[in-house]
This record gives structure tokens, C-alpha cells and sequence, in this order.
């Protein structure tokens, strides 16, 4: 579950008082228009998507205009604009007019899970905002943060002067970036993205203005029911595989996908929050689809989901990847024979696919999982490497990507050289 920009992000926002610009949605009147651009002589006009998407203005599907005609024009525009996901293309459904923040400095600031060490992070740079990707390295800085003790003023006070802000932004940031960390840490978010931050100057004072948000939530957390965000603004444009699969929701909500590139190489089969949002970063246009198949899903409906993913994508795959953290409820031996038995099936009745299957796994049962996974792939001649529990995601999934190169130059040819 993902959202992005301020018609819905607002909303979020508002639990922790977090401040934004003052904004209206694509029904406004052309009177409440003309009071914002005169309030602030311009407004920026974005489309509103169903999703975390990104790089909107990069896509230039981000107008500023200064006058009632161009507004309109922008509104007319941007409604259904379209914009590439992976080789999808997501549609908008509305659009929203912001008020121009004026502002000296951009700052980027997001939270998110880090799978290296099970712990959440912030990564905070003054310099950033829409070109965060461009910086050096010493225009960033990233910081893990104690559960237990939350993001404090002083670690983002000293982040703040390491990369260099302005003295003059630091308090005011400071004052308002802890809300954020309340704001993950209480409501069931797995990622919280505010990019740009802008700084407006409100008499004689600056005040941090959230211009653009995008947030994960964990599905595996009641707490995020709490935000109280309608179900229907997490429906995206639904494929058949996608309708498919999620009619299968497991006893504990968990088997949804989203299809990220059908013309993607790995198929990956994803098990937990984390390892959605560690995978879908890591691997990119690479996988085909988004999941979370976590919450100790029974055999039938883990046999059921795998079946259906081979029958969609399996034809177009050059790895087959299994992905999660340490499980605490999750039997990895029932997960494992529902995966494996659906791949013999499926190369029963359809042929052998080349395919390298790379697993990275912990939790209850994991060596039974991992034997009779061996097993299957063995009598299949299917090469596989095994990952356990005290390897990172993140190493798992970059060796992934490693082999999904190395099987398109020379492991494809090779396996069929051995197995000819």
C-alpha cells in the first residue's frame, strides 16, 4: 500500500501536524483557484496517482502557473495523465493546485527499513530535494535511529551541520523533521518520503512546508488502519495476473501483488514488508512483480499463488528468486513445498524452463525447506545457491542481479551445454 503527493499525503501529515502547503483538488471552483494564485501569485499543479510514483517533474508533469488560463490548461492536461512504472504505464486520476513555496534551500528527508540490520534509517540532506540523486556523498548523511529511542533533535541538528545547511534552517527543521519519526513509528509505515521540504519565510521566521510526500505502508501492521486513507485509492490499473493473484489473499491479508515490468527478468517471490521494499528498490526493472506473500500462508494457497506466477511469467524469467527476512509465524517448510511442488508441476506439464533459482530465507523449518527445495531442483537440473537467515536481503538480492547478467551472457548457453 503506497501513496504519493498531498491530496491523501495531507491526511497523513495532519496526525503528527506536520505543515504543508495549502493546496485544492482538481473540483475546485475557478474562484478558489484565483484566491490561491492571488494569495501567493503562483500555484503548482500536479496529478494525483493511485501509487508512490516518482520523478514527476522530471516527466514534466509538473506545471507552475501564475495565472487562471495556464491553471486551467494544466488541469486540463494532467487529469489522466499517464506516466512509466517499469514498462507499465500508470495512469492519474485527478490533480491537485499547491501553493509556490518560495524557499533559499530544498531538503530531502526519508525513513525507511534498512535490512542489513533490521533497524530503520534516515537519510537527510539539505542540498537535495528533487536532485537527491546527483549529490555527493558529503551533501548526504544517513543515520540508523534506536527503536527504543526514537529520531531526537540532535541527531538531526548534527546531521544537518555535517552537510553543510545553513545555520539559519537548522532550528525550524529540527523543530518540525521528529514529527515524522512519530509519525512511522505509530502509524504502521515502512517508508516515509518527503521530497522536496521546502522553507518559508513567515514574518521572522522560517517554517518547514512538506511539498511533496510519498509513504509505504506495512500491511502486516493493524496500526496502519489507523490513518483511516480509503481502500480505494490504493487500487491501481489491475492486470489479469494481478486479478488473479489477489484474489487469493491469505488468513492474515497478505498476496497481493503489483506488476512492475511483465518484461522483467526476475521473478521474485517476496515475503514481508521489508523484503518488498528492500527488493523492489534493489532490483528495479528487473522484477516483474511487487509482493508480499508473508503471514504463514497454508499450502494450498501458497501452491495456488506460485502456480499462477509460473503460468503468467515464468516463460520470461531468467532467475527465480525467494525473499524474506527471519520469520517469526512463517513455516518456510509448508512455504517452500508449495513453491517447489507448483515449479515441478509446472515444468511437468509445460517443459523444462532455464531458470536460476536463488533463495534467501530464515525462520522456522528452514533447513526441511531448503532440503526438499534442493531436491526438487536437483531432479529438475535446475542450477539454485541458498542464502540463510544471517545473510542480508540486500547481499541476496545484488547476487541476484549478478546472476540474472551472468545467465544472459554465457550461464544460459553453459547450462544448455550441460544439460544437451
Amino acid at each position: 500500500m503506497q501513496i504519493s503527493g498531498l491530496k491523501y499525503g495531507s491526511q497523513v501529515l495532519g496526525l503528527v501536524d506536520f505543515p504543508h502547503p495549502d493546496f485544492l483538488t482538481g473540483g475546485a471552483t475557478n474562484g478558489a483557484i484565483q484566491d490561491l494564485l492571488n494569495k501567493y501569485g503562483k500555484i503548482v499543479a500536479k496529478p494525483v496517482f493511485y501509487s508512490a510514483v516518482g520523478k514527476k517533474g522530471k516527466a514534466g508533469l509538473v506545471r507552475i502557473v501564475d495565472n487562471l488560463p495556464d491553471a486551467l490548461q494544466a488541469k486540463r492536461d494532467l487529469y489522466f495523465a499517464s506516466i512509466g512504472e517499469g514498462a507499465r504505464k500508470v495512469s492519474a486520476n485527478g490533480v491537485t493546485f499547491e501553493a509556490f513555496i518560495p524557499s533559499e534551500i530544498e531538503v530531502y528527508f526519508s525513513i525507511t527499513e534498512s535490512t542489513e540490520l533490521r533497524l530503520p534509517q534516515f537519510t537527510i540532506s539539505p542540498w537535495g530535494g528533487v536532485e537527491i540523486e546527483s549529490l555527493d556523498h558529503d551533501k548526504i548523511h544517513t543515520g540508523w535511529i534506536d527503536p527504543f529511542i526514537g529520531l531526537k533533535s540532535f541527531d538531526l541538528t548534527n546531521a544537518l551541520r555535517d552537510t553543510g545547511c545553513p545555520a539559519e534552517f537548522i532550528s525550524p527543521l529540527v523543530q518540525h523533521l521528529p514529527k515524522l519519526w512519530d509519525l512511522y513509528n505509530s502509524y504502521g509505515l515502512s517508508t516515509i518520503e518527503i521530497n522536496p521540504l521546502r522553507v518559508m519565510r513567515e514574518g521572522g521566521r522560517y517554517v518547514p512546508l512538506a511539498c511533496d510526500i510519498k509513504a509505504a505502508f506495512d500491511q502486516d501492521n493493524p496500526a496502519s488502519k489507523r490513518i483511516g486513507l480509503p481502500d480505494s485509492i490504493f487500487q491501481t490499473d489491475i492486470s489479469a495476473f494481478e486479478q488473479e493473484i489477489n484474489l487469493l489473499r491469505t488468513h492474515q491479508g497478505q498476496s497481493d501483488v503489483l506488476e512492475l515490468n511483465p518484461g522483467g527478468s526476475i521473478l521474485p517471490f517476496m515475503f514481508g514488508g521489508g523484503a518488498n521494499s528492500a527488493a523492489t528498490e534493489t532490483l528495479g526493472n528487473r522484477a516483474i512483480f511487487a509482493s508480499d506473500f508473508g503471514g504463514n500462508p497454508p499450502y494450498e494457497q501458497m501452491y495456488e499463488i506460485a502456480r499462477i506466477s509460473f503460468e503468467h511469467h515464468l516463460s520470461a524469467a531468467n532467475v527465480l528468486l525467494v525473499i524474506g527476512g527471519k520469520a517469526n509465524n512463517t513455516d518456510i517448510y509448508v512455504t517452500f513445498r508449495g513453491i517447489f511442488d507448483a515449479l515441478r508441476d509446472h515444468m511437468t506439464k509445460n517443459g523444462t524452463h532455464p531458470v536460476y533459482v536463488v533463495v534467501g530465507r530464515g525462520g522456522p523449518n528452514l533447513v526441511s525447506g531448503m532440503i526438499y527445495a534442493r531436491d526438487i531442483l536437483d531432479s529438475l537440473k535446475l542450477p539454485y545457491r541458498f542464502f540463510g537467515y544471517d545473510t542480508s536481503m540486500i547481499r541476496t538480492l545484488e547476487y541476484a542481479c549478478r546472476v540474472d547478467d551472468w545467465w544472459t551472457l554465457e550461464g544460459l548457453s553453459k547450462y544448455k551445454e550441460v544439460t544437451a
